[in-house]
Formats: structure tokens, sequence, C-alpha cells
């Protein structure tokens, strides 16, 4: 009797130490009664009867992502590729994502390969290229309303990898490899016109330095001219009023003009003509000179 009393008791302490079900934070286990959807179970120690209750899904809340193989698509314009897309969502009920869709990572599989094909068909090829950000959103919002019955937010869907057929891929490189050429023509055309002002305008700075070099040396010239002119002017206007100050008498005046007419000829002139005047001033200063003699000269 002892026995069977200490072998029921280790029975019940067993099933009590089986049963006892810690829940992990980010986690939810979804209990079921006799079959029956019973309650889902939080962070924390939870107990379940036995044989009664039994833990018929372990869920993860945490956001979850899954990268799904490139799908054929075919554009607007009839050209096939492949294109491979990456979903992030997460559970946000339990209940829903265990009762609502057989096989989740199917369906929402399923679902968003039909979805990119509605979407890519309705654009070509350049448009499915670029305008990726559009195609991620109107994604988004189609699987997250989609996905709402199973419990499922889906928060963020990106394109990984849009693949077009390789006589595409052969023709946008001859395209951005001729775009590339006509950039490097535009930018060389730029740096050879930059140049040309360049030169020129250090051609015109300096015409303009000769210029105005000229012009200086011009003026240089043009006021030396003038200051000789002033000199000579200055200077005779000085003797004119030394002159006028000595108060010359009119014999001092007719011999000055006979050297001033002397001057003149300076051996060169054949004829002078002297007047009347001052010729017998000069025939009184021959016969001076004639009395005196060449020793008194």
């Amino acid at each position: 009797m002892p026995y069977i009393l200490i072998a029921i008791g280790v029975i019940v302490l067993i099933l009590l130490v089986t049963n006892i079900h810690v829940v992990q934070q980010s986690r939810a286990f979804v209990v079921e009664r006799l079959g029956a959807y019973h309650t889902t179970w939080g962070v924390g120690p939870h107990v379940k009867l036995p044989i009664i209750d039994r833990v018929a899904k372990r869920v993860s809340l945490k956001e979850q992502v899954v990268d799904f193989a490139p799908q054929p698509v075919i554009t607007k314009d009839n050209v096939t590729m492949q294109i491979d897309t990456v979903i992030y969502f997460q559970i946000i009920d339990p209940k829903l994502y265990t009762y609502g869709v057989e096989h989740p990572m199917s369906a929402i599989e399923n679902l968003t390969a039909t979805t990119l094909r509605n979407i890519i068909g309705d654009l070509e090829l350049d448009q499915s290229l670029t305008s990726r950000d559009h195609i991620n959103t109107q994604m988004r919002s189609i699987l997250d309303e989609a996905t709402d019955p199973w419990g499922i937010k889906v928060n963020r869907v990106e394109l990984k990898n849009i693949i077009p057929p390789r006589d595409i891929q052969d023709s946008m490189e001859k395209q951005m490899r001729a775009e590339r050429e006509r950039r490097e023509a535009i930018l060389q055309a730029q740096g050879q016109k930059e140049s040309q002002i360049l030169v020129a305008e250090g051609e015109k700075q300096s015409a303009i330095l000769r210029a105005d070099a000229a012009k200086q040396a011009a003026i240089l010239e043009a006021e030396g001219k003038a200051e000789a002119i002033l000199k000579v002017q200055q200077a005779m206007a000085d003797s004119i009023k030394l002159l006028n100050e000595a108060n010359p008498n009119e014999q001092v005046v007719k011999i000055r003009a006979l050297e001033a007419f002397t001057a003149a000829a300076d051996g060169k002139a054949t004829k002078i003509i002297i007047p009347s005047e001052i010729q017998g001033l000069a025939g009184l200063a021959s016969g001076l000179q004639a009395l005196m003699g060449p020793d008194k000269q």
C-alpha cells in the first residue's frame, strides 16, 4: 500500500512538472482544450491540464524576413524578367495565424508572386526598372490588406533583384556606354571651351595692358615735349624781361639785331637782306674792325 501511494505521488509530480510551461519574451502559445481553441498564453509560467489541454502552436512575435525565389513576370511591352522579392512581416494575432490559413508561408509566397505579376504587367520595361519604390509601396499595401485575416502584418516589401533577358541587358549596357561617352564628349567640349575662353581673356588683358603702356608712354612723351617748350618759352620771357630791365639804347638794339641776322645766316645763306636802318651800323662796324687791325680783334 505505501508503495502504491508513493507511485501515485511520483506520477502526479511528473504530470505537474511536464505540464508547466514558461513562455519566453516575444513568443506566444496557442492552447486548445479538447480539440477547440481555448486561449493564447503570453509571457510567463502557465499550467495546462493533462490530456485535456494541448499546445497547438508556438508562435514567434518577432519581425521575420522571407526571401522568395525569383519569379518570372511579363511587362506591358512583352519583356519577360526574373524578379525576386524580400518580405518583412510580423505575426500580430497568433490565433488567426494558427487557424486562418494552411501553410502561411506558402500562401504569402503565392500571393506575392501573383501581386507582382499584376503590378509589373501594367508597367513597361523602363518603368519597371526605375519605379522600385512605387512597386514596393503598392505591393506592401496589397499584401498587408490580404494577410489581415491570417493575423500577419506586412511591414515592408523589397524587390531584391530585377533580371531582364540577356539581349536586353546587352542593349542596356550599350546604351549606358553611349551615354557615358556622350557625357565624356560634353565634358571635353566644355573643358576646351573654358580653355579657349581663358586664352582669349588672357590675350584681351594683355592687349589692354599693352595699349595702356603705349598710352602712358605717349602721355609721358607729350608731357616732356610740353615741358621743354614751356621751358624755352620761359627762357625767352626771362630774356625779354631782363632786356627790358636793362633799358638798352637804339644802337645796342641794332647791334643785337645784326648779331641775330648773322646767326641766322650761319654761313649757309647765299643772300641776306639787311634792313636799311642797320646797314649804316654794319658799315661802321666794318670800319672799326679795319682800323683796329687783325691783332686788335
